[in-house]
């Protein structure tokens, strides 16, 4: 077993969080758990991810982490999409942008930089802004909820695309995950907030990278909205786990 004074150091929630997130997979039984963490877009998923995979490593185990970030298509198959079905299908994100590829930014890494494993995983853990989420009733798509919808689709046909991707494609990947955690916000007002933290912090990190405007990204939030109200809907009663956030992303209870 590894020492803990070598475990890596990762900010964010709380060890104890991480440590019950990490016991609850391995309980699960599975011979290589999948450990599922969903929440809306800033909520902190990838630093919980981060964490869980810290505090495996920290007990001799291999594990990895995966976002739904990393496997959306391509642009040039985004753009086939916006052309054949409909043109908000040029921007990544909702439902039906997954592949099984590796990104950056808007591409995929050259395959030869794509990470390998050296040896078998004990524990994946998949994290994702949707992840577990169903898809709506069809009557609840009739009536668009942003001026992003009513703009841009007001027959409701990129919305019904995506969410007919949603019940169509997901349920399958859904069920290979054997525990599912959802970092649920107060409600979805706090999302536009949370993503512009999310979006400074990239940019101090990278000052040469090219970002958002606060009225791109508010536009930007709208892709999501539909999906993410609906999760936060749906997952308290679908999720094993429900971790209950404030306003300022601090854990309340865990249920």
């Amino acid at each position: 077993m590894v020492a803990a004074a070598y475990m890596p150091q990762v900010k964010g929630f709380p060890d104890a969080l991480a440590e019950q997130a990490l016991d609850d997979a391995l309980a699960s039984g599975a011979t290589v758990p999948v450990l599922a963490i969903s929440g809306v877009q800033g909520s902190g998923k990838s630093t919980l991810a981060a964490q869980v995979v810290a505090r495996a490593q920290a007990r001799g185990l291999n594990a990895a982490a995966l976002s739904i970030d990393d496997v959306y298509l391509i642009r040039a198959q985004r753009q086939r999409l916006a052309r054949q079905v409909h043109p908000l299908l040029i921007t990544r994100g909702p439902p039906a942008f997954e592949h099984q590829q590796v990104k950056l930014a808007d591409e995929r890494l050259p395959e030869a930089q794509w990470a390998a494993l050296d040896a078998p995983l004990d524990l994946l853990v998949f994290e994702g802004w949707f992840l577990g989420t169903p898809a709506q009733d069809d009557a609840e798509l009739d009536s668009p909820l942003n001026a992003l919808e009513r703009e841009a689709d007001p027959d409701g046909r990129w919305r019904r695309w995506c969410n007919q991707a949603l019940a169509r494609d997901y349920p399958a990947l859904w069920q290979r995950c054997d525990r599912l955690w959802f970092l649920q916000p107060p409600d979805f007002s706090v999302v536009p907030r949370w993503r512009w933290q999310q979006e400074q912090n990239l940019q101090a990190a990278q000052p040469g990278r090219h970002g958002m405007s606060r009225p791109q990204l508010e536009r930007f939030v709208q892709y999501y909205e539909r999906v993410s109200r609906q999760a936060l809907r749906a997952l308290p009663d679908r999720a094993d786990h429900v971790v209950v956030l404030d306003g300022q992303r601090q854990v309340q209870a865990v249920r």
